[in-house]
């Protein structure tokens, strides 16, 4: 039986929300770029990922909240690639890639997102089954 630590998942949750609206890169011309700016498809997938993991923290399925956690931080680690890939070969051309790829620098918001996605995580434990104390040989 999995037992949801209703503040940590919530705190994770909430973390995960805030953090995509921080600053993920900081481009030297435009300024900070949340990760809607940086990319709106990782965007909305990963806002698509938090409301399945909304939905399955209120409707009470800690297995399947398990679950999109560890989808979460997946997605996390492949956000980060893929962000990291796009600075790095943003165009053709190889040196400007490597112009770039020194230029744009990673900001806080991925730390507060990573935070986010370990309180998600560590918010299911396994737990013992509660066992009834109407049987007296059940309870020795």
């Amino acid at each position: 039986m999995l037992i949801l630590n209703k503040f940590r998942a919530l705190v994770g949750i909430l973390l995960c929300i805030i953090a995509s609206f921080c600053p993920m890169l900081k481009v030297p011309i435009k300024g900070n770029w949340n990760l809607y700016q940086s990319d709106a498809r990782l965007f909305l997938i990963t806002y698509a990922i938090i409301v399945i993991s909304v939905l399955f923290f209120f409707i009470r399925k800690a297995s399947a909240f398990r679950f999109m956690s560890f989808v979460m931080a997946i997605w996390y680690v492949l956000a980060v690639v893929a962000v990291y890939f796009t600075a790095n070969n943003y165009t053709k051309y190889g040196f400007a890639n490597k112009l770039i790829g020194k230029v744009v620098h990673f900001q806080w918001g991925w730390i507060v997102f990573l935070v986010g996605v370990l309180f998600m995580l560590f918010s299911t434990k396994r737990g013992d089954k509660i066992v009834a104390a109407t049987n007296p040989e059940i309870v020795k």
